[in-house]
């Protein structure tokens, strides 16, 4: 069913700035929500990819700092307890993004924050992506100095503009570059640490019993508080792996047991991995510890030298270790880059009404990261990684709440999330009262503003206030600030007999392309309906469906 002529009969000099918007959006759907035409992967390929960015070396370092200053005993616990918080905010979030094929910054517009609300928590992604760009930059510039002599300066730029012909291609070029590359990534990182625990058991208990530099080994709460601050900082992780989740197939009878798989393993399920490096992390740099001393054995590129070195002819160590490193270094980075443009076009194109190009996000964020890399950004890095969590907890804790209590439990939020212009409040207060409480008290807290004995606990009062203020708010507001009408105008029902996204197609009668029926609302103004993108970029609103009760 068509609204409007076929875009082929159209023609050129009626095209528009906002047509060439649009077509440049449909190769990763940038802003929108990605059609089942394009969403052609199996759930296995989808997970693959989504994990092969957990490839990143920061866990390593992550690791390696929280048991050399608190010991091994201590950051076990903090790894474990951080774990399990980015685990239980991220089920929600994951399921939300592979169900209705949405990424995380859509999901949060109609999970408490309303349409320009969310251009907070956009800021906060894409601070994410560029704040781990620069630490993934660093450790591959730490590889290339030590395999190859760069100064550190140059390896920054190096390991900058590799990335930029990776993610020109979106999500079609990223699948195959992450599924070929990952058997290597993990026969190199598991196989030192096998063949160590095999060759020298003592290690492991070298490992357990290394009491850190800042305590006498015993297991302390405020130690693993401030460990697990730390560790938390990655709790907006699950906002890249939901930009692959979202391109996952619809759920049926026939995939469900694939299906649930896929996300839970590539969703929240990546954490999992993630606190099995970090744990690495702290064995490694226990294990070089005296030949590298306390400043170096963070480095991932020392870890993994020392461990090859046990095990390989010393003509191979500095080489396999390079590679390593490197591999790491652009299957993360490419997912950073990426991640960020969007984060960053997103709430561009809805404060300007203006979409610049994805592109044009792709360089800012490259520029903020190598910024930060030339200012050594690795050896602060404990210190950025605090404060920044208080932020990310407080965002992540909010819109997993509100799914999950707010939606399921209150029936206050709207069961199915809503993005587009029109059909949302400019701001809810629910999620923007609760995320800026949380952040603003952890934040408080984290630089001793309620006295030193309260510091280590930032973390934990931003998920506390965040989990108690979300539900509050919706309460005493009566949800009546998530939708600014329930109708878009169309009669075809937005889900079908399965409950996945409808396929049914529209054409958008401003840029005259098709679309599935979730990416489209009635026009005010025209006997037509209206893309989500073409709506973001109305600058007069004269395509926007009013308010209705």
């Amino acid at each position: 069913m068509s609204t409007t002529e076929s875009p082929q009969t159209v023609p050129d000099t009626a095209r528009t700035a906002s047509d060439q918007a649009v077509e440049e959006t449909l190769e990763d759907y940038t802003l929108r929500f990605a059609p089942r035409s394009y969403r052609r992967w199996t759930p296995m390929v989808v997970a693959t990819t989504a994990l092969g960015g957990i490839a990143y070396m920061a866990d390593f370092s992550i690791g390696a700092g929280i048991g050399l200053a608190h010991g091994t005993g201590n950051a076990l616990v903090a790894i474990a307890v951080a774990a399990v918080v980015i685990f239980v905010t991220g089920f929600p979030l994951a399921y939300y993004g592979a169900r209705y094929n949405i990424d995380l910054d859509l999901i949060t517009r109609g999970s408490g924050f309303g349409y320009y609300g969310s251009v907070l928590t956009s800021v906060i992604f894409a601070s994410f992506t560029f704040i781990f760009f620069a630490l993934e930059g660093s450790i591959m510039a730490q590889g290339l100095r030590l395999g190859l002599g760069l100064p550190l300066w140059l390896g920054y730029a190096v390991s900058t503009l590799m990335v930029i012909p990776l993610v020109v291609y979106g999500m079609k070029a990223l699948s195959r570059l992450q599924v070929w590359t990952t058997p290597i990534w993990l026969l190199l990182m598991v196989g030192p640490l096998v063949y160590l625990v095999a060759e020298d058991p003592g290690t492991v208990g070298r490992f357990l019993s290394y009491a850190g530099t800042d305590g006498d080994g015993a297991v302390s709460t405020a130690s693993v508080m401030l460990g697990a601050g730390v560790c938390l900082s990655l709790i907006a992780q699950i906002g890249e792996q939901i930009d692959y989740l979202r391109f996952m197939p619809p759920r049926t009878e026939a995939n469900r047991r694939a299906w649930w798989t896929a996300v839970v393993l590539a969703g929240p399920g990546w954490v999992l991995l993630g606190a099995l490096k970090q744990a690495i992390g702290v064995f490694l740099a226990v294990y070089v510890l005296a030949e590298a001393g306390p400043a170096a054995a963070p480095e991932p590129i020392r870890q993994f030298r020392g461990a090859f070195d046990a095990m390989m002819p010393p003509w191979a160590v500095v080489p396999l270790a390079v590679v390593l490193v490197v591999i790491s270094q652009i299957k993360i980075n490419v997912t950073n880059a990426y991640s960020g443009s969007l984060a960053w076009t997103n709430a561009f194109t809805r404060v300007t009404r203006h979409y610049p190009g994805r592109m044009v996000f792709v360089l800012v964020n490259l520029a903020f990261a190598l910024v930060l890399m030339e200012a050594d950004m690795f050896s602060f890095l404990g210190g950025i990684l605090g404060f920044y969590s208080n932020c990310a907890i407080a965002w992540v804790v909010t819109v997993a709440t509100d799914i999950g209590i707010n939606k399921y439990v209150l029936k206050l939020s709207p069961l199915q999330p809503e993005f587009r212009r029109g059909m949302l409040h400019a701001v809810n207060p629910v999620g923007v009262v609760a995320f800026v409480s949380a952040s603003g008290l952890s934040i408080a807290l984290y630089f001793h503003l309620f006295g030193d004995s309260l510091q280590p606990y930032s973390p934990v009062a931003a998920a506390l206030i965040a989990f108690v203020v979300t539900p509050l708010a919706a309460v005493v507001t009566k949800g009546r600030y998530y939708l600014r009408r329930a109708d878009d105008g169309i009669a075809e029902p937005l889900l079908d007999a399965d409950g996945n996204p409808s396929a049914v197609i529209l054409d958008c009668h401003v840029c005259r392309q098709p679309y599935e029926r979730p990416d489209l609302a009635a026009c005010v103004a025209h006997a037509g309906v209206v893309c989500s993108l073409c709506l973001s970029t109305d600058k007069t609103g004269e395509h926007v469906l009013p308010a209705a009760v």
